[in-house]
This record gives structure tokens, sequence and C-alpha cells, in this order.
């Protein structure tokens, strides 16, 4: 038995806390022993028991009302009675009569049944059962002090099964139990209550020695099952660890619980466990590393329960999203949450309830949703979890883990990647931004959790100290629900507001990096446990991966340097035991794994470097072993480098090149490969990084200049044209940058390329004739596709060894890109375009007969067919300028001219502002000049010190016979290679003259590529100019007035506004002077040069049909006419009348010689044609000749 400190002497110790007045304990003792003490007399603790059973009505309501007071009085009593009857080394079984068990047997009962009927039928007195619960718990805490603990173990359990059969809220049952637990398992004896030195191990494995130490396999199979049992909550373990085992099942009931307001007793059940850990840490009698192991043998249980929340956990991979995990550790890219049942059937939650069968099959547990953990909670489950993994032993648990089936050692896995997550260093800048109230609560919190794993023994004497105040023995680290006071009801927390100083922030933060390295030094012990299990087992293969998973996923998170190293040793152990599976079988982990380490080789630590370039030749060395060859590897690392240098932007580039001369050096002084080729492929591989690098720097001077940038990157995904894996990744990269700028078109172009460059590579690896046959199959979304082609003499095979190894070289990656296409054009108003995606998509999806996704894209086709016939022309596409680059600043710029697509209504103004800031401050101010018009540009009269920019609007130009293929709107905004721009000038130096002065020079520019493209400009590869002369402006100009009058006329619906404004514009007597005067100027008299007769009688042809037009116009405003226009319909119809008047004797003269007949034929040819056809004719003509 174990005997506490002098009962009575604690209670005076705690009388501020208890009673308000206490016995003097001398005086009693005193009096005690001078009266002595008859056997018949009275005990006052039997009387009292005796009389709060018996008592009813209002003297029972007082004695539940004050039940504090009367359990106190009671302990208080029978403590001295032990200590006057010098009982304190008799048996406990021994120390109070059988009546007086009965009797607290029975007002344990009468008072958890009053609880449970005020929580039931009196809703409103909900703290009144709150405090006499309390009470109780402390009554029988103090009773393990005091009787025998069997007694007292008995009275707890009829407790729980009273409260269990009376209450049916599942949160306020168990609420008031953990409240209850949480109390009674804070006792200074806690440990030795629950059997904490006894474990399953701790039995002889066999009765006969000899038996045993010939391993045979039954004794084996006994012993491995002991262990498995050890890390169960079963029957066996509750009865043994009684206290521990009750806390257990409320915890894993409070996980498994569905009701309203549960998530608060999830935290608190969550938290009495930390706090039980804490206790344990901060306990000198347990400070020793043995003691430690046979405690964290008591919380094993406590990984099952936590394996099976996994679904629940909060997932702190994603701190903006408050989605739970799935558990499934296969890599699947489907983050959509996982159906509840589902989670739990993969989970294996089981329902814990206080009097469930722990044999209950699982069957009946498939329709059980699962409740998302809140973030604090999960972070304190994870701490519980990484404390045990701490301090258990390393040798059970690799037998455990050893013996655990593939699933099960995923769900392991999978909260260790978790916990990675969970505590990963933000920084200083991060806890700045908390508010004040949050860092009050949680600064005493993380000083406890870095006691738990760091055990500073100078933050634990702080803390005993704190705790070990006046009535604080039971409660120190816990703020909520402290044991009753005299002259306080309730405890309040303070929640005053406080400015934090930098010494606080400072300390914060070195306390959260702190605990942030034991964290993950932790999941590194317990990875490298693993890694020990499965290599006595046969698993390897499956559990691998995933542990590779969790090292790759903690150095991608911010880390200490400490731990960075330790990372590293592992990551080359591993991959030097297990190269042959990293290789065969991981290779898209392989590639994960070199952009984590060519990302730690930027860094600005020495050690943190040299451990990288360690690392990467390794990997390098092994993989060359492996199979004489590391193209593989080789193909990854560059794909890493390029997809470092494309989207992060935290690498030093100076870093970078030190290690990878580091990682030479290593090449050149290996002398056992030095008979090899592996020197010579490191060489050409560095040789290819530092190119990459290179073109990184011109990359970064020109960040503010996205078409320049794109132009880079565009340069640096062609020079890749024959290693698909690197090209996809610099198209994938573009389309991250278009998005970013809103450049949907642009984007989704770029993944018209990736899937193309796929589709051409796929037809090689797999002949199925539902697959596009190549790029050619993507020729309607965009001529450009052409260039990915594969037809060059050095492309490689996607059967060679590292060529096209990435995910999305498949059927499912092609889909996947082709639905991000769809999505983007659709997000551009390119609707048209979506439906030429889905035609490559359709016939994969049927060939596989999946009908419900089939069934998803029609539907997104009619949405955008209905968007087609909603918004028509009335979408904006682009706008396009023409930009010219003069100037040695420029540098391979000048002389150069492209074409830019701008965002829909962009003026010339903006762009010109935009591109003159830019260079200005690249160049310096008076450094940088824009060309305001369009001429030629003289270059032997610019400044040779400025750089210079001509900025033209252009507009897309078509041929005639381009013209009857481009019928709708979209049609003429897509697939776009000419475009033309118009200057206007005269022959004496002015840009404006007279109509017969009016020269137009027109220029037609032909661009290397289709807008729209991977890129937003394109270079100009041809230029055409054609003058035309006076009266070809003229022609024009009618021409175009003409084209908006039948425009406007034959509009369905008609729009009376439009028509009246083209009608006002021709015939309004404002303007009518404009069509007359280019007549009176070019048909008032025939010209005297023949040259110009064509011309003359096209300007009288354009005139007769503009007036036929114009009355078309005329009568059909008659129709759309209010009847207050009725005077303004009259006076149109009078300025068209006088217009046609003055123009009839115009129109009407023919020039003589045009209507000559050029050639005479003869009667008996023209008969000829009448008779037979052309054919017959020219035989007939030829036969003739020929005789």
């Amino acid at each position: 038995q174990l005997l506490l400190p002098g009962p009575l002497l604690q209670g005076m110790d705690r009388s501020g806390v208890r009673m308000s007045s206490y016995v003097e304990v001398s005086s009693y003792f005193n009096n005690a022993g001078s009266v002595g003490r008859s056997s018949n007399r009275k005990q006052f603790h039997e009387e009292l028991a005796l009389q709060m059973v018996v008592s009813t009505g209002m003297v029972r309501e007082n004695v539940f009302k004050y039940a504090w007071f009367f359990f106190e009085l009671l302990i208080k009593s029978m403590a001295q009675y032990i200590c006057q009857m010098d009982k304190q080394d008799s048996s406990r079984k021994l120390r109070f009569s059988d009546r007086f068990k009965d009797d607290v047997s029975t007002i344990v009962n009468v008072v958890t049944s009053e609880i449970a009927t005020i929580l039931v039928k009196q809703q409103k007195e909900v703290e009144q059962a709150e405090k006499i619960n309390i009470s109780l718990a402390f009554f029988l805490y103090d009773l393990l002090s005091l009787m025998d603990r069997g007694f007292v173990f008995n009275l707890i359990r009829n407790y729980c099964c009273q409260l269990s059969s009376k209450l049916q809220s599942m949160p306020t049952l168990i609420s008031m139990r953990l409240e209850f637990l949480r109390i009674l398992c804070s006792h200074e004896h806690f440990l030795s209550l629950n059997l904490f030195f006894i474990t399953n191990l701790s039995a002889p494995a066999s009765p006969c020695p000899s038996i045993s130490s010939q391993n045979s396999s039954s004794c084996s199979s006994v012993q491995d099952q002991k262990i498995a049992n050890m890390f169960e909550l079963s029957a066996d373990y509750r009865q043994q660890h009684f206290l521990i085992g009750l806390l257990f099942t409320e915890l894993a009931a409070a996980l498994d619980a569905e009701a309203e307001g549960i998530a608060k007793v999830q935290k608190k059940a969550v938290n009495a466990v930390l706090n039980l850990l804490c206790s344990h840490d901060l306990d000198s009698r347990y400070s020793k590393p043995k003691i430690k192991t046979k405690i964290a043998a008591l919380y094993l249980p406590l990984i099952g329960i936590i394996m099976d929340a996994l679904p629940q956990i909060y997932d702190f991979t994603d701190a903006h999203s408050k989605k739970t995990r799935s558990g499934g550790s296969d890599g699947d890219t489907d983050v959509s949450p996982i159906n509840h049942s589902v989670a739990l059937m993969i989970a294996g939650n089981p329902v814990n309830t206080m009097l469930r069968n722990t044999g209950m099959s699982y069957s009946s547990l498939q329709s059980k949703q699962v409740n998302p953990l809140a973030a604090d909670a999960s972070r304190t489950l994870l701490i519980s979890f990484l404390w045990i993994l701490k301090n258990a032993d390393q040798t059970l648990l690799t037998k455990w883990a050893s013996d655990l089936p593939v699933s099960q050692l995923n769900k392991i896995l999978d909260l260790l990647y978790l916990c990675v997550s969970c505590f990963e260093y933000r920084g200083k800048a991060t806890s700045d931004k908390v508010s004040t109230q949050a860092l009050q609560k949680s600064k005493h919190t993380k000083a406890r959790l870095e006691e738990v794993l760091l055990g500073n023994a100078g933050a634990r004497g702080e803390m005993m100290k704190r705790c070990r105040g006046p009535g604080n023995e039971r409660n120190f680290g816990i703020n909520e629900n402290l044991r009753w006071r005299k002259d306080q009801t309730q405890w309040r927390q303070g929640n005053e507001r406080h400015e934090k100083t930098k010494a606080d922030l400072d300390q914060e933060a070195l306390i959260s990096g702190n605990l942030v390295t034991e964290a993950n030094l932790i999941i590194l012990d317990t990875l490298e446990i693993i890694i020990q299990a499965i290599t006595m087992s046969d698993c390897k293969d499956n559990v691998l991966g995933s542990v590779l998973r969790v090292l790759l996923h903690s150095l991608g998170c911010n880390q200490s340097s400490y731990y960075i190293t330790h990372c590293f040793s592992t990551l080359r152990a591993l991959i030097t035991k297990y190269a042959d599976l990293l290789f065969e079988e991981e290779a898209e982990q392989c590639s994960d794994m070199c952009q984590r380490i060519l990302h730690h080789c930027s860094s600005s630590i020495d050690s943190t470097r040299t451990h990288a370039c360690a690392t990467l030749y390794l990997l390098m060395r092994q993989s060359f072993n492996i199979i004489s060859n590391f193209a593989r590897v080789k193909m990854q690392v560059t794909m890493s480098l390029a997809s470092l240098v494309g989207k992060s932007s935290d690498f030093n580039e100076e870093y970078l090149r030190r290690s990878l001369r580091t990682v030479l050096a290593y090449a050149e002084e290996d002398e056992e490969m030095q008979p090899t080729m592996f020197p010579i492929q490191v060489e050409e591989l560095l040789s290819n990084l530092n190119s990459i690098l290179s073109d990184t720097v011109k990359m970064r001077e020109f960040q503010k200049d996205p078409e320049m940038l794109m132009d880079l990157m565009y340069r640096l995904a062609k020079g890749y044209q024959t290693s698909p894996d690197l090209r996809l990744t610099w198209l994938q990269n573009m389309a991250e940058k278009h998005t970013k700028r809103k450049c949907y078109t642009e984007a989704a172009m770029c993944l018209v390329h990736a899937a193309a460059l796929v589709a051409e590579y796929l037809s090689m690896l797999e002949d199925h004739k539902y697959l596009p046959v190549g790029c050619v199959s993507f020729q309607n979304i965009s001529p450009n596709v052409l260039e990915e082609s594969a037809v060059s003499d050095d492309i490689l095979s996607p059967d060679e060894d590292g060529i096209c190894s990435g995910r999305y070289f498949s059927e499912n990656g092609l889909v996947g890109l082709l639905e991000q296409t769809a999505e983007l054009f659709n997000t551009a108003y390119m609707f048209e375009t979506v439906n030429e995606v889905y035609k490559v998509v359709i016939p994969i999806q049927e060939a596989h007969r999946d009908v419900n996704k089939l069934a998803h894209i029609h539907e997104k086709l009619k949405k955008a067919f209905d968007s087609i016939t909603l918004k028509g022309a009335k979408r904006m596409f682009g706008t396009y300028f023409r930009v010219g680059f003069y100037g040695a600043k420029f540098g391979d710029l000048d002389e150069q001219e492209f074409i830019y697509k701008e965002p829909a209504i962009t003026k010339l103004p903006e762009i010109s502002h935009r591109l003159e800031a830019f260079y200005s401050q690249c160049f310096g101010e008076g450094k940088m000049e824009v060309i305001k018009d369009s001429c030629p540009v003289e270059k032997a009269k610019l400044d040779p010190n400025k750089a210079y920019i001509q900025i033209t609007f252009v507009e897309p130009f078509f041929d005639d016979y381009e013209m009857k293929d481009r019928i709708t709107y979209f049609e003429k905004n897509f697939n776009l290679r000419r475009f033309m721009y118009t200057t206007p000038f005269t022959k004496d130096g002015r840009p404006r003259g007279d109509l017969s002065e009016q020269y137009k020079r027109k220029t037609i520019l032909t661009t290397l590529h289709a807008f729209p493209y991977v890129k937003t400009r394109i270079n100009v590869i041809q230029k055409e100019e054609f003058i035309l002369t006076p009266i070809e402006v003229a022609i024009e100009d009618m021409q175009k007035k003409t084209l908006e009058l039948a425009v406007a006329t034959h509009q369905e619906p008609p729009d009376a506004k439009m028509l009246q404004m083209v009608l006002q514009g021709s015939v309004g007597t404002t303007v009518n002077q404009g069509p007359l005067e280019v007549a009176q100027v070019f048909l008032a008299e025939i010209p005297e040069n023949s040259n110009l007769f064509r011309h003359h009688n096209k300007l009288r042809l354009c005139f007769k049909e503009f007036i036929m037009r114009c009355g078309d116009a005329v009568e059909k405003n008659k129709h759309l006419i209010t009847s207050d226009q009725k005077e303004y319909q009259q006076e149109l119809k009078k300025n068209y009348n006088k217009l046609k008047e003055n123009l009839r004797p115009m129109i009407g003269r023919k020039i003589p010689d045009l209507y000559k007949p050029i050639i005479k034929i003869q009667r008996a040819s023209k008969e000829s044609f009448k008779r037979s056809s052309f054919k017959k004719y020219e035989s007939s003509l030829s036969n003739s000749q020929s005789s």
C-alpha cells in the first residue's frame, strides 16, 4: 500500500481552498489521548455518513447544495479517526467498518443519481450539477488516500455506469465523466494507482526458461501478441490500468461521437491527456529515462486511438482550408473531401462507450460519419503522439512496427506527415500577427509543450514553483474548472490585453524553434524505426515510398540547420540501402527529392549546402552504379532546377553555383569512378545547369517586363525541344505565370502545347485508336501546336530510361491537361475552343465507358454553346499593337518589331505609358523616347544615346478569300497572323491635305506564329506596304460607308438609333457635303490619264450603290420611327432626294473607252460556244492548229 503524508496536515495546508477553518492537530491529539475512547462510542464520520444517507426533504436538498462542505467534513473526520486510532500502518480494508463502507457507497450512488436527475429534468440547473459532480470527484480523490483503493475503484465504476444508463446526451455525458476523471487523474500517485510498472511483458514469456531460450515459434508468436496488445485499449488493459483506461475510453468516445457541441468535449478530452503528460514531465520523481519508458508504455494505446482518429485530424498541410485527411497514402491528386463513411472504414474507428463490448464488429459502424477536429485540438493530439514516440522503448516500437500490416504503417506515416506540417517554424513575424489575447492564452501552453519534448530543467523548476503555489496542488497547468473555493464560486481567466516586448517575441520565437526542431527529430527517429521494421518484413516495397514522402515533406518545410543535417544523413542511408527500389519504383519521389536537394544547395548556411551537395552526388553515383547510366536522375535534376527557377523566388544563384562546383569536385576526386564515364556525364550535366542559371539571371532582370520574361521562358522551353519532360515543365511554368496575369487564353495555349507534346510521345508508347495520333490532332485548336512534332533526328525515344517518366505522360495525365485547358478557355470566353478540346477527350472516355465523365463533359459543352448563343459578338478578345524597338540600348531587341496582344479596350496611351515608364526606369530619365507617329523610322536621324519605341494600333487583316471561311465573330478574332495599319500622308510631307492630295500607306505585318499563342507578343517576320492614290482612298472610304449602311439596314432585330446615326452621317444636312465633295472632286470630269479610267468607273459604281443603300435605309427608317419623329423622317427624305439629284449627273456619266470590246470574236466561234462545251471547242481548235 502507498501512504500519503499525514492527511490531516494535508487538509490544513489546503484550508484556504476547501474549508474556512480547521481543527488544531496538536490539541486534538492531546484531547484524544486524555479523554480516551470507549469501544461503543459513535464515530463522527460514521454518524455523518449515516445522516447523509437517511436525510430527506429540505435537509437532503441542502446536503446536495453544500455537498463540498459535507464531503470535506467527512474526509477530515476520517483522517482524524485514522490518526487517533493509529491505523496508518494497518490494512486499508480494515480501517473502516463494513456499515460505513455501505453508507459511502450509498452516498456516491445517491449523489450520482441526483446529478443525472438534474441534467435530465432541470436543464437550468446544469451549473449546480457540475458543482456537485466536481465535489464528488474530489471526495473520491481523497478517498483514494484513506480507504481501500479497490473499493474506491468500484465506486468510480458504479458512477460511470450509473451516468451512462441515465444520460442520453452524449456530449453532456462525456463532459461530466471527463471532468470527474480529470480530477481523479490529478492524484499525485496517479501512476502508481494505474500500476504503470506492470506491463504485458513483465511476466516471463514462458514458464520454462529453457523453452523460451530455444526461440520456438510458439513462444515468439505469444510474445508478438503481447506486444500488439500493449497498443490496444483492450478489456485487460482497462482492468489492469483502471483510471487511465477510463480516460482513454472517454477520449475515444469523444472523438467518435456525433452531436452538437461535441467539439468542446473533444478539446477537453485531448487537453486532459496532454495535462497528464505535462505533469509526468514536470515531476522530478519520474525524470529518469527508464521510468519515462515505463510511463510511455502505459500510454501506448493512445497511439491506436490517434491512428483511428486520422480522418478527423485537421489538415495542417493547407492552412487556409478546413478539410480533413482521408488517411490514404497513395498520393492521389484528387483533393475532394472523402465520404465520411468511407473515411471511417479506412480508419477503422470503433464506437467507444463506457459499457461497450470490445469485440464489437465493425459492420455496424460503416454508416457513421467523422467530426473534424479543430486545429488546436489536433495539435494537442499530435504532440501527445510525439511524446509517446519519444519516450517509448525503441526496441518495442521496432518489434511492433515490424508486425503491423501495410495499411497501419501507412497510417502512422500519414500522422507523421501531418506532424511535419503542424510543427513547421513560422518565424517571428507570424507570432507577432497573432492577437494579444490568443498569445496570452497560448503562452503557457507553448512553455508546457516545450517541457514535454525538451524537458528543460530550468523551465520545469519555474513551472513547479508556480504549480505548487497556494491552491494549485492538483491543477497545475490547468486553466479551467479549478477546484471550488470558499471565496470564489467561479474562476475567471484574465483577458486583459497587454503589449509584448521584443524580448517576449524573441523568447516565443526561440521556444517555437526549439519545439519544431525537437518534434521533427522525433519524427525522424520514428521513420528510422519504421525503416528498421520493414527491413525485417516483406512490405518495404509498399512502405518505402511513404517514408520518403514524409522525409521530403520535412525538407520542404522551414527547418533548423541542425535538423536538416540529420535528415540528409537519414536520406543518404536510405539511398544507399534501397537505391534499386528508389530508382525503379519511386521515380516520381526521386524527382521531388532532386528538387528538395537543389533547393537546399542554394542555402546560405554552409553546413546545409555541404550535406545537400553530398546527398546530390550520392544520388547520381548510386544511380550510375545500378544501371551504368544516370539518365533518369540527370533528367530529374535538370527538371528540378527548371522548376525551381520557374517557381521559387528565394533561391540564391551564387550559392547554387558554389554547390554545383562542389559536386563537380566530388566527381573529379572520386578515384573509384574515374575509369568510368561517370565524371564526364556529371560535368555535362553541371554545364547544362549553369546555362539554365545564366538564363535565370536575365529572367530576374526582366521580372517587371512580362513580355520579355515570357520570351526568356519560351526560349528555355524551346531549348528543351528534345527533352519532353523539361519542355512540359516550362510550358506549365509559363501557364502559371499567364494565369497570375489573368491572361487565360495564353495560359490555355501553353497547356494545349503541353497536351500536344504528351500526345506526340504517348502515340509512340501506346497504340490505341481512341488516343490522338499526335500534335496533328490539335490543329483545329491552334495551328501553332505543330511545333511540338517529334520528327527531328535527335528526338529521344520515350522507351529510353528517364524519358517521359512524369505522371503527365499517361492517358490520365493527358486528360487532366485537356480538362485544365478547357477550364481556362471557358474563363477566357473562348467557348468555341472548349468544343475542340473535348473532341479529343470524348473518344478516350468513350473507350473507357466512363458514363459519368461523359455526362459531365456534355454538360460543360452545353454551357459553352449556351454562352456562345447568349454572348456572341458581345465578347471582347483583345487589342493589338505594333511595337518597334530602336537603339543600341535595347541590345538584341534593336530594330525588332513585335505584335503585342493587350486586354480588350486597351487604348494606345495606356500601353504607351506602360512601356515608357518601364524602360525609362531601366535606362534612366531622359534616355527613353516614344515616337508619336507611325511613319517609317529613319535610324540615322535618331540619337544613338537614347532608346526609342514606336507604338501603332493594328487590326487583323484578311484577304477576300479568307473572309469566306471567317464568318463568325470568333473566327475573325482567332488564329490571327496578319495585321494592318494605315498611315495618311501627302507628297509634300504633311499627314493631311485636300482630297485630291490625300494618299494613304497600308502596311500589312505577318507574325511568326498565330494569335493567340503561348506568348502575348510575337515577332514580325514580314512587312508589305501598299500606297493608295487619292481616288483609291476615296473608293475605300465610300465602300466603308456603304457597308455601314447595309449592316444597319439589315440588322436583326432592327436598331432604330443605330440606323438613324448612320443615315445622319450619310445624308444629313451637316455632313452631306462629304460624299458630295468626294464626287465633285473625282467624278465631275473624266480624267485625262487613261490609267485612272477604271478607278473613276469603280468610284462611280460605289456612289451608285451608296445612293441605293441610302434609299433603302430611309425607307427602313420610315417603318421604325414613332409618331413624334415624322418631321425628322421628312427631313431625312428631303436631304436624301437632294443628294441624289446632285449626284445623278456624275453617276450617270460613263467613260466610253471602258465599254469597247478588247478582242473581236468571230461569229462562227460564238456559235460553237452555243453548240458545244468549252472542252470540245478547245480540242477542235488544237486539231485545226496541228493540221
